[in-house]
This record gives C-alpha cells, structure tokens and sequence, in this order.
C-alpha cells in the first residue's frame, strides 16, 4: 500500500534513507559519502518542502520516494527502498503513484552518474538523460558544485 509519510515517521524514513544509500559507497566522490548519508537535521529539513510517500507491508514501510514541485516541473526526490527489499517493485510502484500524483507534465530527477543501477531504473520507466544537466541543476536545484559535477539529470514528459 502506498500513503503519505507521516509526521512522526522521520526515524523510519530515516532508518531506511541510510540503509539504500550505502549502495552509494565507494560509487561517489569520497567527500560526498559520509555516515549517516542523510543526517536527521538533513532529513527533517528536506521533508519540509518534499512530499513523501512510502510503501507499506504489514505495517511497516519499507520504501519512500517525494515529490516536490519547483517552478515548471516536479522533481522526483528521495527514492530508497530498504536494501533486503528491493528489485520487488516497491521503486516502480511508487514512481508510478508520483507520476499520477504530480501536477506539471515534466519530471526530473537528479542522480549520482555512478550510480548506474539508479539511472537504469529512471530509464527503465521512461525517462532520459538530459543535455542541460547543468542548466537544470542550477534552475531546479540548490547543489554543491561538486555534487553537480558528479551528476546527471533526467527528465521525463508526461502524456496529457
């Protein structure tokens, strides 16, 4: 099942943020990786202006993606599923619900190019890389420059 994020679920968003994204170690600039990935601080901070959704078995939440609508387009932000979990579909179930959830055609999401099992996935549902990585990254985000540097954008228009 798939719902909103509640107020008092920051440690269990949290708990399964840093678990998918020791995936990223050794994958991203060393500078950018650090224990906790996601500081609570970082998270709670975030969580204010981005959407989240989780997925739900049996009570528990084992996945989380958000939405968060800036200017013209909707970006996808956050998307974790708990290591033992995934390759389940719980990734696709919850892009899919985002995608029916969003008010703008155009989606974009911003990656580690690295992490290529991550851009597969985003590929996988349609999306593509975009050519104006760094237009769109400054625009829609507010990122390190290293962060940008060792990134990549993709993008995906919605049908009417």
């Amino acid at each position: 099942m798939i719902r909103l994020c509640r107020e008092d679920e920051h440690n269990t968003m949290f708990t399964i943020v840093n678990d998918a994204a020791q995936a990223y170690k050794g994958h991203i600039p060393a500078n950018c990786y650090h224990e906790p990935y996601m500081p609570m601080e970082e998270l709670v901070s975030e969580i204010k202006r981005v959407t989240m959704f989780g997925w739900e078995e049996n009570g528990l939440v084992l996945g989380v993606m958000g939405m968060e609508p800036v200017k013209d387009v909707t970006l996808i932000r956050h998307a974790y599923v708990l290591t033992q979990k995934q390759g389940m579909g719980i990734g696709h179930q919850l892009l899919v619900h985002l995608e029916k959830q969003t008010q703008t055609r155009r989606l974009l999401v911003g990656t580690w190019k690295d992490a290529t099992w991550a851009v597969d996935f985003y590929k996988r549902h349609g999306f593509t890389l975009s050519n104006n990585k760094n237009l769109l990254l400054k625009t829609y985000w507010n990122n390190p420059i290293q962060q940008n540097e060792a990134s990549v954008v993709l993008e995906k228009v919605l049908s009417v």
